[in-house]
């Protein structure tokens, strides 16, 4: 998944039709399974948090 914020929060807006600055939580997974993407406003700023998920050791990364 090469997607970021922009590209996510479009979707959310186009598909969803839902607005990505709401403080709603939205998930996104990988084709294969394996990535998870998480994007959030907090009212200040918009967080992007991904995870692999064949590792249960590893949190989440911001990025």
């Amino acid at each position: 998944m090469r997607k970021g914020f922009p590209s996510l929060a479009l979707q959310v807006q186009e598909v969803l039709k839902r607005d990505p600055l709401s403080g709603h939580l939205f998930c996104f997974r990988g084709r294969r399974g394996d990535l998870l993407k998480v994007i959030w406003h907090d009212g200040q700023g918009a967080c992007l948090f991904t995870n692999d998920l064949h590792s249960y050791y590893v949190p989440f990364v911001f990025s």
